[in-house]
């Protein structure tokens, strides 16, 4: 494949038919990206399964820290298991110590489990003190890619550290800007840093259906929309690099 792989991360039905006919070349399958995406519903895996195009499911059983206990692991593991029964070509999961670096123990307990599976360490890694070392846990624990905004809310105020990752890296483990990326954006970061993968959300604030809904809270003011012509412009400047 030439230019650039655009992964799309959406966590519900429409979003996931976006991404894929607006051109993505792979989704992050999740529910809840308003918490910063959670393991998807059984019914969204299953609709899943038909895709075009590679899907990786996060593994994240709740919202908050990724500090998990052995209840978590548990679900967590379970969630694995489901992922390869459906089908599905991999998944995306982190796990940190209550300082932020990384889990050894329990990342190396959850790689065990995704035998046959692609594997994405997740943002997890944005919380590490140490940069370095983090690569180096994730390339021996045989992740495909790290997904990180370089310790920031977004990729464009992480770029040094972005920088700092691609340098340890070295060409062992693909490096994947994500959180803020977009067609307005990518090429200053390309500028920068030597990126084959990027991820996005290409969405656009979604428009509340129910005045009713939106007073008790079932829909907010920061829910989004995948947009198939964010995608596709996403995927056309991808193209090109």
């Amino acid at each position: 494949m030439s230019g650039i792989l655009l992964e799309v991360c959406v966590d519900d039905s429409s979003g996931l038919a976006a991404a894929i006919t607006g051109g993505a070349d792979r989704v992050e399958l999740c529910s809840a990206l308003e918490l910063g995406g959670l393991t998807p519903t059984p019914g969204l895996i299953g609709q899943a399964i038909a895709s075009p195009i590679p899907i990786y499911a996060m593994i994240r059983p709740r919202p908050g820290n990724f500090v998990f206990g052995e209840a978590d692991i548990d679900a967590m593991l379970r969630e694995i298991d489901m992922i390869r029964s459906a089908g599905l070509a991999g998944v995306v999961l982190g796990a940190n110590h209550a300082n932020g670096s990384l889990d050894h123990a329990t990342l190396e307990r959850l790689m065990r489990n995704c035998d046959g599976l692609g594997v994405t360490l997740h943002r997890a890694f944005d919380l590490v003190p140490d940069l370095g070392e983090a690569v180096e846990t994730a390339v021996g624990l045989g992740f495909e890619r790290i997904l990180t905004s370089g310790r920031m809310p977004t990729s464009a105020q992480g770029i040094g550290d972005l920088e700092t990752t691609f340098a340890f890296a070295a060409g062992r483990i693909t490096i994947m800007p994500g959180s803020g990326v977009n067609i307005g954006n990518a090429d200053a970061l390309l500028q920068r840093i030597a990126f084959r993968e990027i991820h996005s959300s290409c969405a656009v604030p979604a428009e509340p259906v129910s005045a009713a809904a939106q007073r008790l809270g079932f829909e907010t003011a920061t829910q989004k929309r995948t947009s198939v012509e964010l995608v596709k412009a996403l995927k056309a400047f991808c193209l090109t690099r």
